[in-house]
């Protein structure tokens, strides 16, 4: 609902402007907004620029509170009775991150009467059924351009731990071994090897940058459209179109592309059966884009040397996810982490300011920055989720 300054007397012009300067138009107070963060428990207590946790709450309380909102902040959100679910029947404004998401169901859609805007703290909004969430005109943003350097940086050395063979020879250290010959035979160097991204975004361009003074062989990318011919030049990559060419001649595939219908299992069983033996697979991107039993299968054999990344296909993953344990013949191979290469505390910085930004913009009916638009008024207003119809 908006508020409006009603006059009965007459305006000159300059008087006009003066007053819609003054009086803004604005939302009205005694919005619901609810945040699904992760717990941070004693490293938050410890540490408050751990800004994406249930304890430091993005440091919005203040900010949201001193403008008359209610703000319910959670890291529970499993099942019917969690508190996500019971406060998001209600709620305006839902934030959630990337890293402990909130999945938004077309189920919990429909319950969710009030729900007019939902905030990625942070980039990929795939935990929300976009489609469910443009036949309800429920706008979705994240924020953009926040945590990019963050993921670019975690890829690269995702890459350099599984080619250098470093985690079976840092195991080795902790359990008091030395064998070099153990771990050196599965080390190589980057250097001469060839490296592609499924898709050349925001962090697969950046991740060619990074690549680049390490001369690899080749640099290759397999995305939608090609860069600009500047931007090829600059990183002295070349696209390839077809997908089963592309991985066949890479020696290390980076997935650097979001989730949705179209990418959702792109790295299944067939299409391992196209890359090289013994290449590696690094993916910062969504675990489910890659079939979790299909990669272990292929790590398992031998056909994959290694697979890395800090994403999986739930979040968080159950205890006995084959990711956790999976290794290649010589004991080595698995780089797995927590999803945690975009949540730095200098990216935490940046997407809490973010997320303040397009609240305060939405509250005060202000534009939106058009690069964090996923879904607006309209539908679709990116093509980062697939080629689409606006209203699609």
């Amino acid at each position: 609902m908006l508020s409006r300054i009603i006059r009965t007397s007459p305006l000159t012009p300059t008087a006009r402007a003066n007053s819609f300067r003054q009086f803004s138009t604005t939302r009205t107070n005694n919005m619901k907004v609810l945040s699904v963060l992760y717990n941070g428990f004693q490293a938050a207590k410890e540490e408050p620029r751990l800004l994406g946790t249930v304890e430091n709450e993005l440091g919005l309380r203040q900010f949201l509170e001193n403008k008359g909102h209610e703000y319910i902040v959670t890291g529970d959100k499993e099942g019917d009775n969690s508190t996500f679910q019971k406060h998001i029947k209600d709620a305006e404004v839902l934030i959630t991150t990337p890293f402990h998401p909130a999945y938004l169901t077309e189920d919990l859609i429909e319950k969710a009467k009030n729900l007019k805007l939902c905030v990625t703290a942070g980039v990929g909004s795939d935990h929300i059924d976009l489609n469910a969430a443009v036949k309800k005109n429920i706008e979705v943003l994240e924020v953009t351009g926040s945590n990019v350097v963050s993921v670019a940086e975690h890829v690269v050395m995702s890459i350099l731990l599984l080619v250098r063979n470093f985690v079976p020879a840092h195991e080795m250290i902790e359990r008091g071994e030395w064998q070099v010959s153990e771990v050196a035979r599965n080390a190589f160097d980057l250097e001469g090897k060839v490296v592609g991204t499924i898709g050349a975004g925001r962090i697969g361009f950046r991740v060619l940058q990074r690549l680049k003074p390490f001369n690899c062989k080749e640099l290759l990318y397999y995305d939608y459209t090609t860069l600009p011919e500047h931007a090829e030049k600059e990183v002295n990559a070349h696209r390839v179109e077809d997908l089963k060419e592309f991985v066949s001649q890479c020696d290390v595939v980076t997935v650097n592309c979001p989730l949705h219908e179209g990418t959702r299992g792109l790295v299944n069983k067939e299409l391992l059966k196209h890359f090289k033996k013994g290449a590696w697979i690094v993916n910062t991107a969504r675990g489910a884009i890659c079939d979790k039993d299909a990669i272990a299968e292929a790590i398992k054999s031998g056909h994959i040397n290694g697979y890395s990344g800090d994403v999986w296909n739930v979040q968080p993953a159950p205890r006995d996810h084959p990711w956790r344990t999976m290794k290649n013949p010589v004991g080595g191979g698995n780089g797995m982490v927590p999803h945690y290469s975009g949540t730095t505390l200098d990216a935490q910085l940046r997407y809490a300011e973010g997320v303040k930004s397009i609240l305060d913009n939405y509250f005060n009916n202000k534009p939106q920055e058009p690069a964090n638009i996923i879904i607006g008024k309209k539908g679709y207003e990116t093509k980062a989720y697939g080629q689409r119809d606006v209203k699609s």
